[in-house]
């Protein structure tokens, strides 16, 4: 009587699970929107903040320069995209995660897997007699790796988020940043390359205009953490030092003698038009019955890669180290990616996803930073060695000297974070720019850019990434002076043998990835 009481239970269950199941089925993005939308509002109200002027220009230089420079091979390799497919999916990433977006601040353009992932695609087509028609097939590649991100989105997989931790952000972070020095490199090398004879001037106006990109950055970035000038002179120096450095740069390769060098530039093309004069609409449904399978795997690929690229990149956007005070929404998100995914392929543009490290260092652009000791604290100690009341004899000149010391300690105290400028039109503004230049007048000056000052800024990115970087933090832990180390350093609590042993374990985890992406591309 009793197994069959408990078959009766089970058997009655299974009805009650699956239609909880059903029920939870989009319940990711439905908590995402319910979280996100009575701050809606204030999204666009907080972007009446000065951070977002800087914010904005280093974020267009960051995200279109460096998009352009990762798509060169595949501009001049396949001639299926050119300048104008990589601001347009720039723009529409912009437009659509500002706009509809949980996690405006979120930078998402065109990346470096993605031009190799294309490339690859096209690489293995073209070594096939019967090749499709290659947007065509990228069409049904992108609009099955978007179904796989909806079905994702709804089945809430975005949850496994909660398993990612500083481990994985910090060595896919040390991955892009070692991506970009090398791409920096193969910018100045492809120069060498591809230049005659008679134009090696040329070629090494680029070096060094790489080289001078590089350093006036890090010259700027340095003065405004010194001492020098007025406070609201090292913040301009900070928030617009890398974007002058990038015009001054530009304008050297003009300059007397660089000009007669003729150092390459961007390429362009026309105004609003695709590459090859093709039209906007790729009509993908038109491919072969056949080719639509084979689509499959690598829209799975695709997914595969952006799942992790995109979602990282958020993570990384919204760290626990930025003092954030509005909630994410990575289910809805990832939804919107997929309509990004579709929209790329319908149009022929290289698929845009999350930025590394341009997110992050969207974020920080828009820290406000503060001091942590209160005037108020100061006051209160002032005042009580300065009245001696809390003290049985008067005030000596030593007390005094320690009032000074106090009242000065504020003003030369370091800023800290307090609070971050979380709103929606930096990113939409960024994006717009993108369109902006996109117009013929604004084409020239982007064809005026030499090629060797978009490798002194992937130089300048790398490094400063890498900086910043948890990997490279614990291994500036080992080679400080330990009487240098603060005392509330979290790594003195852990054993260095531990510690040494997470390195090698990341390190390990980043060459396999550079070593596995290399063989690819």
């Amino acid at each position: 009587m009793h197994s069959l009481r408990k078959n009766t239970n089970e058997s009655s269950s299974w009805p009650r699970k699956v239609f909880a199941w059903f029920k939870s089925l989009g319940s990711g993005i439905i908590l995402d929107i319910r979280a996100r939308a009575p701050w809606y509002i204030s999204d666009w109200k907080d972007a009446w903040n000065y951070r977002v002027v800087p914010a904005t220009a280093l974020i267009f230089f960051a995200n279109v320069l460096p998009g352009i420079a990762f798509s060169l091979d595949l501009i001049e390799t396949t001639a299926q995209y050119g300048v104008a497919e990589v601001l347009l999916s720039s723009f529409m990433a912009a437009f659509i995660f500002s706009i509809f977006g949980a996690q405006p601040l979120t930078i998402a353009g065109v990346t470096g897997p993605i031009t190799v992932f294309n490339k690859t695609i096209f690489d293995i087509l073209e070594g096939r007699n019967d090749s499709p028609n290659y947007l065509h097939f990228i069409g049904w590649v992108y609009l099955w790796a978007a179904i796989i991100h909806w079905i994702t989105a709804v089945l809430n997989w975005c949850n496994f988020l909660k398993y990612v931790t500083l481990f994985s952000c910090d060595t896919f972070g040390f991955y892009v940043s070692w991506v970009y020095l090398q791409y920096g490199i193969q910018v100045t090398t492809r120069q060498l390359q591809s230049t005659d004879p008679h134009n090696i001037p040329g070629a090494l106006v680029g070096i060094t205009l790489a080289l001078l990109m590089l350093v006036t950055s890090f010259l700027f970035q340095s003065l405004s953490r010194k001492t020098f000038f007025h406070r609201h002179v090292r913040r301009f120096l900070a928030d617009y030092g890398m974007p002058m450095s990038l015009i001054a740069s530009s304008a050297m390769a003009y300059w007397g003698r660089f000009n007669t060098a003729n150092p390459d530039t961007l390429p362009i093309g026309l105004a609003f038009m695709p590459a090859g004069g093709r039209e906007w609409l790729v009509r993908f449904w038109q491919l072969d019955g056949k080719w639509i399978g084979i689509a499959l795997p690598f829209g799975i690929v695709l997914w595969i890669l952006f799942f992790f690229d995109h979602n990282v990149s958020s993570l990384m956007a919204q760290s626990s180290d930025f003092p954030l005070r509005k909630p994410p929404g990575f289910h809805w998100d990832f939804f919107l990616l997929g309509i990004t995914t579709f929209l790329a392929g319908l149009l022929g543009l290289p698929a845009p996803n999350g930025l590394i490290p341009q997110a992050p260092i969207h974020t920080t652009s828009l820290l406000v930073m503060g001091h942590p000791l209160k005037k108020r604290d100061v006051e209160q100690d002032t005042t009580i060695i300065g009245s001696g009341a809390q003290t049985p004899f008067p005030p000596t000149d030593a007390d005094k000297a320690r009032v000074t010391e106090l009242s000065s300690l504020n003003k030369m105290i370091s800023e800290v974070p307090v609070s971050v400028v979380e709103q929606r039109v930096s990113n939409l503004a960024q994006g717009s720019l993108c369109l902006v230049l996109l117009t013929g007048p604004f084409l020239h000056i982007l064809n005026l850019i030499p090629r060797g000052v978009l490798a002194g800024l992937f130089w300048y990115m790398g490094v400063d990434a890498l900086r910043g970087n948890g990997i490279t933090q614990k291994i500036f832990y080992f080679l400080r002076d330990r009487k240098l180390t603060p005392e509330d350093e979290p790594l003195r609590k852990v054993r260095k043998s531990r510690i040494l042993l997470f390195i090698a374990v990341q390190l390990a985890g980043f060459g396999a990835t550079f070593a596995i992406t290399q063989t690819i591309g």
